[in-house]
């Protein structure tokens, strides 16, 4: 079974062989084509997580603004901090990203203004249409926006 047909019926075993022959050096013989969509694909995963992270934390600081009754300190730690601390982590790991941080808060606020509109039952209108923070205060632990 060549490596191409492998990489269709079982890609657990195409990845062990293409990284056996890359180790090899036996380049002549890796499937290169799908190598290259693997590494790429593999990029892509990266800035989705960034989207993901900062969406959780545009999600917390949207409800923290609207729904002043129902802050706490345990919340905030939890709904906030960590999600700060993960998305400041997550761009410093992989720091290529800052290329794509404007639209990646875009795509992320997008989604988080859906969530914070379905989850309090608050209108979708009542949420700034684009994204009122720089990545700066969202990830800054003291800040706090105020609704």
């Amino acid at each position: 079974m060549d490596g191409s047909t492998l990489y269709d019926s079982d890609f657990y075993a195409w990845a062990n062989e293409q990284a056996a022959l890359l180790r090899a050096g036996k380049l002549d013989s890796a499937d290169i084509e799908h190598i290259a969509e693997e590494i790429e694909s593999m990029g892509k995963t990266e800035k989705r997580e960034l989207v993901s992270r900062l969406r959780v934390l545009l999600h917390h600081l949207l409800k923290w603004e609207h729904q002043p009754s129902r802050r706490s300190n345990s919340w905030a730690s939890f709904g906030c901090q960590q999600p700060r601390r993960k998305s400041e982590t997550h761009l410093r790991d992989n720091p290529s990203l800052k290329s794509k941080l404007s639209e990646s808060i875009a795509d992320a606020y997008r989604l988080a203004r859906r969530d914070a509109a379905a989850e309090t039952g608050i209108d979708e209108a009542t949420f700034p249409v684009q994204c009122p923070w720089s990545f700066a205060e969202m990830t800054d632990e003291g800040f706090w926006p105020e609704g």
